[in-house]
This record gives C-alpha cells, structure tokens and sequence, in this order.
C-alpha cells in the first residue's frame, strides 16, 4: 500500500459486524445468551476451597463472553458516531447497552462472591494460583470489596445505567453534534459584517488556530453563544450526571470523595493524583511566563484568550498537508523509532479501520477505540489538513500502537489504565514533532517549539485545572445545589487562578465548561493527560539520554496494558509518582523548552 496517496474516507465497520439486521448478527447475540445461562449454571461451583483450575476456567469463561458484548457493543457504537443523527444507530446502541447491563447483572454474582463472600485466606490461594498477569487485576478487585454493593442492589444500579447518566450522556451527544454555528466577521474598509454558517463544530473550531485575531475572536463567540444558548439543557444534564455520581459513589459506595472513585477505579492512591494536582497548581506560573513572552512575539501588550493558540508566522498557519503525505510522514517517524511500531500502525490503515473525513453528525474530536484484544483498533480522526490534525494523527495511533502492544494479554487486564492511557499517544506526539525539528531553519524551529509549548499548556496545565474545576462543581453541587450560572462562576474563578494577570480572559470563556465532553462521558478523566504528558516529558529525557536501548523498556511499559499497578510497574525504570518533586522534573522540562524559546527569539 502506497501510504503517501491515501485519501481520506470511512472506516470499515463489517469486521466487526456485516449486518445488524442479518441472521449472522442475531445468531452472535444468541451465542452470547447461551454462554451467559451457561455461566449462570455454575454459580453453585462457589465454594471457599472450589479447585484453582475450576476458578481459572469461570474466569475464561467471563472473558469470552466480555469480549463478545465488547464487540457488538462497539460496533453500534462505532456506527453511531459515524452518523449521530442516524435514529437507527441510535436504537442500536440503546439495545446494546441494554443488553450488556442485562448480562452484566446476571454476571454479577461472580464478581461480588469473589469481592465479598470469600475469605481472605481463599482469595490469597486463588490469587497465587492464577497466571501471573491476572494477579493485580485480582488483588485490585479484594481492594474495591468496601466500595461493593449486594447483588439486588448492583444490580439495580446496572440496569438504570442505560436509561439514567448513560441516557443524559447520549442526549448531550445528540444535542452538541447536531448544533449549528453562525460565525460574524467584520470586512474590509467599511467593516462590512460577513456570517459564515457551520454545520460541524470541527470546521468552526480549527480557526482558533486562525492567524487572523478576528476571526479567533469571532469563532470563539460563536462557539460558546451557541452552547450559551443550550446551556440550561446541556447545564442541567451535568448538574444530574454530578447527584448521581455523588450519590452512587460516596452516599451508596462510600468512597471519601468524588475523585477518589476515579483513583481508585484506576488503581492510584488518592495521594499520587493529589501530588499531581499540586504541582501543576503551583507551577501555573510557568505557563505565564510562557504567555507574556508569546504576547511579546505576537507584537502585543497582553495576549487575550483568543489568541491562546494563534500562530507566530501567518504563513505557516495557512499550509494545508495532503493527508497521505500526513499519514506517510507519521509512519516514517513510527519506523525510524522501530520497526514493530510502524509495522502495527500499518496495520490499522490496512485493515481501513480509518474514519478520516469530516462529515455532517459525525461525532467531533478524534479518539481511537480498542473493541477486544484481538481486533485491531478503530480510529476516528476529523482530518483537515492542519499541523495540529497531523500531531492527532500521531497521538491516536499513539493509542492503537500501545493497544496493539498489549493484545496478547487478556481483555480483563489489557486496558492501560486510565493515567498510563495517554502514554504512547502523547510520546508519538513527541517524536513527530522531533522528526519534524531536524529539518528546520531557526524561525521554523522557534514556531514549532511555541506550537510544542502551547500543546503542552492545552494538554498539561489545561487538563489539570478541568480537574481541579470538576473537584469544586461536584462539591458546590453536591453539597450546596449549585445553580448553573454558579458553575459558570466556579469555572471563571478557575480561569482567573490558571492565567493570573498574563491572559485577559472574557466573559464568554466561563461558558467554556459545558463544551468540554469528558465533564459529562468520564468524570474527573482529565488529570490522565495531565498525568500522561509529565510522564512522558520524563520518559522522553530517558529515551534521549539512553537512544536505543531505552525503547524494549518503554515497549514493556505498553505491553503491559493494565496488568501492572502504576506505581509499581514505573517504580521498575526508577520513576517515583507518588511524590510530588517526580512531578516538578516535568515542569522543569517545560521550563527549559520556554528558555530555548526565548533564545531563539533573541537571536
């Protein structure tokens, strides 16, 4: 395959699924209701001193019918954010969502007997028993024993899953692909007032890269007029996303806070996330350095907030690539850091498991979706021929590489877990943008370091001030009842502390909170790439340090999936997470990078 002259297009979905309303598809869903009765037949197997290998059977057996819920779950909703606006897909989805919280409930006894009714002296037996990869995914499950409900009652919580947050999450889906963008611009001498329409937020949203002021200025306010207008739906629908979770999670679960069922689900100590958290509040002033220096080579006093993303050259915010030369360019630097990784990101453009064009209803972003471990992963891109659409490309096939990396594991343990899941996307963003750097004059490297920066501002600081603004939304809330427009003011205060006095920030900015997806699909999901891009910060000083030999460790990293606890499996190539001074190398890394910055502009 010719890499260069791909055109972008739709991925093939019929791997997975040929047709959802053939014979085929049926028979696979009643294949699974038959290993689900199958399973149920067993329960009476749950004895305290039941043999290992029956143990370890009842496990596989949860595995086979996991991975095929996995599959025709992500089929429909795989199809669905190719056409959100499809009230077929959709009623797919809802089934398919029914359908594994139905299986998931009748599942359940498994999971609570091994949690709950064992003893410590069995589980420890069964423990040691299994296959080495399973024991941390088995020990993690003894630790959420405290935060388990009884049966009836996880049952109960399953089955308004679908109907109850997954319903909301949908509806705001729904509501914020389907909205429309009106977009004013003053002309010419006479400031004759243009309006451009959008139909996808993807379009609208890419000229806040704009090297016109006005144009970041006005695409701005249309973006958030148009949630502004919505936001009694869209604000309404998290105020109920943040009761329920605080009333599953801590008035039903007991968990200490909101965030600490993130922790805990991603096998992290509170006092790992909470040393994160910290360092990144109290190096918020690294990045003010770096926006009063970019307001000086923009040529203005003070950079506003729409001009956080502009570009230092109006020439190069202009150059469109081609997307198989994108695609090709991505590959190379794939290759030159090994083989094995080109050879599997190959593998995904091969099997057209690429959604690449931008469409009307098709979902926005890009993301990059894992159906099992023995599927390739599937891809969604919004391919506009920006820098910054190449740089995504890299960071989602980031993700697919280190999916892939882990497909021999099982699919109970093969997820990274949600801090290490933006290891590899972000460290391909990395070595991209290295590639790139080798071929440049000094402007062209001062602009790509300013690029560099601003991705580690949106991806670093951004992301760790979402979080800590989702900390106060769920408390004020949860505890006081908060009120929309309260939110809204919890966020501005967020952004007055983010920026200090180096960025004037708008009113309309504290709007900004309903547009951010992950508030609404994954609570308190944001500090991962905050997590991620310090870590990779130090990993990729390693790889500079050490060259070759520093890559069959950082496979391993990946290739462990989540099969390892975080702590323990980065404790192995010496990097500490649990303090807080591990966190400050990444800050300091940043530091440096403003530092060149500045010398290259002087020169």
């Amino acid at each position: 395959m010719n890499f260069a002259t791909l055109k972008i297009g739709s991925w093939d979905l019929s791997g997975l699924v040929k047709d959802p309303a053939g014979a085929e598809f049926a028979q696979f869903l009643d294949s699974i209701e038959d290993k689900v009765k199958a399973f149920e037949g067993k329960r009476q197997s749950l004895r305290p001193d039941i043999p290992a290998p029956e143990f370890e059977g009842m496990v596989h057996d949860l595995e086979d019918i996991y991975e095929k819920l996995s599959i025709a779950g992500g089929y429909a909703h795989l199809r669905y954010y190719s056409n959100t606006a499809s009230n077929e897909a959709s009623a797919l989805v809802t089934r398919m969502d029914k359908m594994s919280a139905e299986a998931g409930n009748r599942l359940l006894f498994f999971d609570l007997w091994f949690k709950k009714e064992l003893d410590e002296g069995n589980a420890k037996r069964l423990i040691e028993s299994m296959p080495a990869v399973y024991s941390n995914y088995l020990r993690h499950k003894r630790l959420l024993a405290k935060h388990s409900l009884s049966e009836p009652e996880e049952r109960i919580i399953n089955t308004l899953e679908v109907t109850g947050t997954g319903a909301l999450v949908k509806i705001y889906d729904k509501m914020t692909s389907a909205f429309e963008f009106e977009m004013s611009l003053k002309r010419g001498r006479k400031k004759k007032t243009i309006t451009k329409k959008f139909d996808n937020k993807e379009k609208l949203v890419s000229l806040v890269r704009s090297a016109n002021p006005a144009e970041r200025e006005a695409a701005y306010r249309a973006l958030f007029a148009t949630y502004r207008k919505n936001s009694g739906v869209l604000g309404e629908i998290y105020q109920n996303i943040v009761v329920e979770w605080r009333n599953e999670g801590i008035s039903m679960r007991g968990y200490r806070t909101p965030i600490s069922v993130r922790n805990i689900a991603n096998n992290l100590d509170d006092e790992t996330v909470g040393a994160l958290l910290q360092a990144c509040r109290k190096n918020n002033k690294v990045f003010q350095e770096y926006f009063r220096e970019k307001a000086r080579l923009l040529g203005v006093r003070k950079l506003r907030r729409y001009d956080l993303y502009a570009p230092l050259s109006t020439k190069r915010s202009g150059k469109k690539f081609a997307y198989g030369k994108a695609v090709a360019s991505v590959l190379d630097t794939f290759g030159d850091f090994h083989p094995q990784v080109r050879a599997l990101a190959e593998r995904v453009f091969s099997e057209h498991h690429v959604d690449s064009e931008i469409r009307r209803a098709k979902r926005g972003g890009a993301f990059c979706h894992t159906v099992s471990p023995s599927t390739t992963p599937y891809v969604l891109l919004n391919f506009d021929g920006r820098t910054r659409d190449v740089s995504t490309l890299a960071h989602e096939f980031g993700h697919a590489i280190h999916s892939m990396l882990a497909e021999k594991l099982p699919i109970t343990v093969s997820h990274a877990p949600l801090p290490l899941a933006e290891t590899a996307s972000v460290f391909a963003e990395m070595l991209l943008n290295e590639r790139l750097m080798e071929k440049m004059s000094r402007q062209e490297r001062q602009l790509l370091l300013a690029e560099q920066i601003d991705d580690m501002y949106a991806t670093i600081m951004r992301q760790a001030y979402f979080t800590l603004f989702e900390v106060d939304a769920h408390r004020a809330i949860g505890e006081k009842n908060a009120t929309i427009d309260q939110v809204t003011q919890i966020y501005t205060e967020n952004l007055k502390e983010q920026f200090g006095d180096s960025v004037v920030v708008s009113p309309e900015f504290g709007w900004e909170w309903i547009y951010i997806p992950h508030f609404y699909h994954t609570p308190f999901y944001c500090y991962a790439y905050s997590f991620g891009n310090l870590l990779v910060l130090s990993l990729y000083q390693q790889y500079k340090v050490e060259g070759k030999p520093f890559v069959p460790k950082y496979l391993g990293i990946l290739a462990a999936g989540g099969s390892r606890k975080p702590e323990e499996l980065l404790k192995e190539s010496g990097l500490d997470i649990t303090r807080e001074e591990f966190w400050q190398q990444g800050f300091d890394l940043v530091g440096e990078k403003i530092q060149q910055l500045k010398g290259l502009a002087s020169k």
